[in-house]
């Protein structure tokens, strides 16, 4: 299949990689705009793992206050040095880490920030949750299947509360945090890495007096009467 420069375009503006290595993507996929984008990951995520060893501690500290002001986020992004984080590219990949927080209020950056004792609980509750569904029905699995579903099920939760495995929420990006993360660093040349962040959301861990309205209106109306 004749690789066209519409067809180079349009990867290129898909994944922001360089044109002749867009149109080696394409010609080793056949065209396929999908697995080209696949293959450019790979080869992404090799140059990635060579810069992995190196120090980012330039970068910026980025705020993102949702209308209204009830819900804040701070987050901590690095790079290597001033010139890339005063860059457009890595200022609008840090907008995109603070929308993401403030919509999925993800808990963690990485899994292996997951402490073990909030492994353990989220196991069990998943075991009693499926002990209680087998004894409502009245059917039991077997022991091995219990085993591969609840490491499913455990596999899910961390995926989702983990910052770099949520799937981008804005339009104009596709795939995880961390691949954006990854392709971004490799456009750039430089070690790029989300190091921390806080979430604020108004009123968040204060109990709140509940009031019921109907029954204080009659309380009023016997003192009245």
């Amino acid at each position: 299949m004749a690789i066209t420069a519409a067809m180079v375009k349009s990867l290129r503006d898909r994944t922001s990689a360089g044109m002749m290595d867009c149109k080696n993507a394409l010609d080793e996929t056949g065209g396929d705009e999908d697995k080209a984008v696949e293959v450019l990951q790979k080869k992404g995520l090799l140059k990635v793992a060579k810069k992995a060893g190196a120090i980012a501690a330039d970068g910026v500290i980025h705020s993102y206050i949702h209308a209204g002001g009830r819900l804040g986020v701070l987050v901590e992004i690095n790079c290597q040095t001033d010139f890339v984080a005063r860059s457009a590219e890595f200022q609008s990949f840090a907008e995109l880490v603070g929308l993401q927080i403030a919509s999925m209020g993800p808990e963690f950056v990485r899994r292996d920030e997951i402490p073990d004792a909030a492994k353990a609980n989220q196991l069990r509750f998943f075991a009693e949750s499926m002990a209680e569904e087998e004894a409502a029905s009245g059917k039991s699995r077997p022991e091995a299947a219990k085993a591969k579903i609840l490491e499913a099920k455990l596999d899910k939760w961390m995926s989702d509360k983990c910052l770099e495995e949520q799937s981008a929420v804005r339009d104009t990006d596709t795939g995880t945090v961390k691949e954006i993360c990854d392709l971004l660093s490799v456009k750039i040349g430089e070690k790029i890495a989300i190091r921390r962040f806080v979430r604020f959301e108004l009123g968040e861990g204060i109990e709140k007096k509940k009031s019921d309205l109907a029954a204080e209106v009659a309380e009023q109306l016997k003192s009245v009467g």
